[in-house]
């Protein structure tokens, strides 16, 4: 059987012409209106010289226009060609002559000096569309041959030149279709769709949806969360699909509302890499009654192995698996270093080959890569990996497998078990020279930990659960882990960091304290030493002071009835004058750092105060948070007496409270933004 999405978008125009197909923000597209806009652009590109097998490149912006001027590009039977929205112009300008591309849709490239670049922004072309006369619509729309050019799907390239994947319909209409098979998607389900548009991932999904009929939810990435609580609530999306560190993102972002804003989805999946051991017990028990699925796939054969995430991890044994390749639509085998097919294992793993009529056709114009890939119809990965129970489990990329002394080490196989303990927020495992020169290759492992972490006893862990020769011999603590456009591990960053260590060794302890610092909201019930509290008090008091005139006061509350007293006021004041309220959760001492109006420096010595007593209880375990609502009404009822019984002077604003305790749960790390150092 074959079909193509254009037809069925066409076939769903008539049956059901009202039903919402895509939407972004409060921009929306029914079924007839999609179609009908397909059509009209078809019109209006055919008119700019778009024909049958033209390649035609185009900005994958997450708007409702892509999905339109996608779709009448295949209409026309000519090739999309995606190009990654975030993509330098000089990136774009590759693409586009390696593709041989014949025209270029974006609004990114603001001038074109190059005559043999045709461009044509979407603006322009929505003009052209509203000036053209609505009976000015191509509606000669003939199903395509099958094994006829598609798309065009360029890799993200990131160890080499970018290859262009060439999807058939038949491809095409097959990738959808194990998508719809694998997952289990219903006309109901309406999903929410954060991702990157020109990656496989996002595609398919898209694809998918619409030619089930169901309602996609565009959304511009996965920054703010808040943005996907909005999308969900708004249109009372029934699923998601995002990439594992997406999870990390909600989890820190929504805190508390997590469950509340996700547990009343259908189902999530997970692409373009896979959730850890850590994340699938973790999220699986937070949303109890939402499936969740971890899907395998790649540019070449869209997804092909599937994961039910809450099955495997009622499966202790299978908890680490990949998948089980799609039943009756993919077909999976191994092969050793000769290409022979063997029968695998976790001792004996090979080269994993799939088959199946969802595989590209090759690479564009470059038949050695291609015959390199595809042998005797099977598609080639680089992926090792063995069979068990059904399941596929992955060791990892071939280059990554680690030689020590002979013996495999699964890169995949230590961040697993790594990744397990409770300090490490997240890792990473590369092979790197044996520093001692025995054993040709060593495990050096990159971490990002959290307040949990202690070095002898995650060490004494891995001792526990893994053999000794898989024992990374370094440890790297990072502020994050370097990843690509889809948040799939960079390998090749973290050996270029190994190589360049020299300036991994300029970290200190003081070094260390300052990148590791995270905000924490909620608090145990243990005390803090007076002993302690007096030594990061005393950290706070030796801060810089402007002209040294040291005119802060430092109100310290510890005990319960009077930071619920200060809480009460101040989310009262607050609400009556419409300022933020959140935080003081349960701190068991309430710092209030406070200084003289009249003090021109005040609020810049209360801010270093306030850091240097956040940096010194996180060297003793303690966690900290900075609020800062009482800056602003300070002299507002009821509050102002609450902070005038403290003794608090009349004349002195308070410009930082800082909150402090215990942490009650790990923290995990925000991204930093980098490109805010300007040297001149």
């Amino acid at each position: 059987m074959f079909d193509s999405l254009v037809k069925k978008i066409g076939l769903l125009a008539e049956q059901q012409p009202e039903k919402l197909a895509v939407a972004f923000k409060k921009e929306q597209l029914s079924y007839s209106e999609l179609f009908e806009r397909i059509r009209r652009y078809s019109f209006v590109l055919k008119k700019h010289g778009v024909s049958a097998g033209d390649r035609i490149c185009l900005s994958a912006v997450s708007k409702p226009s892509f999905v339109v001027t996608y779709l009448a590009i295949e209409y026309c039977h000519a090739i999309p060609v995606f190009l990654d929205k975030s993509s330098t112009e000089e990136n774009m300008l590759v693409v586009y002559r390696d593709s041989e591309s014949s025209l270029m849709i974006t609004d990114k490239l603001s001038r074109n000096d190059d005559p043999t670049v045709k461009i044509l922004s979407y603006k322009s072309l929505a003009e052209l569309i509203d000036e053209e006369n609505d009976s000015n619509k191509d509606k000669n729309y003939e199903i395509p041959i099958e094994d006829s050019l598609a798309e065009l799907l360029f890799t993200t390239g990131t160890t080499s030149k970018p290859k262009g994947v060439m999807l058939s319909y038949k491809a095409v209409y097959n990738i959808l279709q194990n998508t719809i098979d694998g997952i289990g998607i219903r006309e109901d389900d309406i999903i929410l769709l954060p991702l990157p548009l020109n990656h496989s991932f996002a595609l398919r999904v898209l694809r998918a949806y619409l030619y089930k009929g169901a309602t996609v939810v565009l959304q511009n990435g996965f920054t703010f969360a808040k943005e996907a609580e909005n999308n969900i609530s708004m249109y009372n999306c029934t699923s998601m699909a995002c990439v594992p560190t997406s999870y990390e993102v909600m989890r820190s972002q929504m805190q508390d509302d997590f469950q509340r804003v996700l547990g009343g989805l259908r189902y999530i999946e997970f692409g373009a890499g896979s959730l850890s051991i850590r994340q699938r017990r973790d999220i699986t028990a937070l949303l109890p009654n939402v499936a969740i699925y971890n899907v395998w796939g790649s540019s070449e054969t869209g997804g092909a192995i599937f994961c039910d995430v809450c099955k495997v991890v009622k499966e202790e044994e299978n908890i680490g698996a990949l998948g089980i390749p799609l039943k009756g639509k993919v077909e999976v085998k191994f092969l050793d270093t000769e290409g022979n097919a063997i029968d695998s294992d976790e001792a004996h793993p090979g080269r994993m080959a799939l088959k199946g009529d969802m595989q590209m056709s090759g690479y564009w114009n470059e038949p050695e890569k291609t015959t390199d890939a595809i042998r005797d119809g099977w598609i080639l990965t680089g992926d090792m990996a063995y069979q068990k129970n059904g399941y596929v489990f992955m060791l990892g990329r071939a280059d990554d497998i680690i030689n020590v002394g002979g013996d495999k080490v699964s890169p995949i196989e230590v961040e697993n078990l790594a990744g397990q303990y409770k300090g490490i927020h997240e890792c990473a495992c590369i092979g790197a020279e044996d520093t001692e020169g025995m054993l040709g290759q060593m495990p050096v492992l990159f971490t990002v930990v959290n307040s949990s972490y202690n070095e002898d006893e995650f060490k004494q862990y891995l001792g526990s659960c893994m053999e000794k020769y898989k024992i990374p011999r370094v440890f790297v603590k990072l502020q994050e882990i370097p990843r690509n456009r889809m948040q799939k591990i960079d390998r090749n960053a973290l050996r270029k960091l190994w190589e360049n260590r020299s300036s991994l060794a300029l970290m200190n302890p003081v070094i260390d304290n300052i990148l590791s610092r995270r905000s924490v909201r909620k608090f145990t019930d243990k005390e803090i030493d007076p002993e302690i509290l007096n030594l990061i008090l005393k950290c706070g008091y030796n801060a810089p002071s402007g002209k040294n005139l040291q005119t802060w006061r430092f109100t310290v509350l510890t005990k319960e009835k009077d930071i619920e007293a200060l809480k009460a006021a101040t989310k009262e004041t607050a609400e009556k004058n419409k300022i933020g309220f959140f935080g003081f959760e349960n701190p068991k001492v309430l710092i209030l750092v406070s200084n003289d109006k009249r003090n021109a420096d005040g609020c810049q010595d209360a801010s270093c105060a306030a850091e240097n007593m956040m940096l010194a209880a996180l060297s003793f375990g303690i966690g900290s948070v900075w609020l800062n609502p009482l800056m602003t009404i300070r002299d507002k009822e009821p509050v102002k007496s609450v902070l005038d019984s403290y003794g608090i002077p009349e004349q002195h604003t308070v410009w930082a409270s800082v909150a402090m305790g215990y942490p009650a749960m790990d923290t995990i790390p925000m991204k930093k933004k980098e490109n805010v150092i300007h040297f001149v």
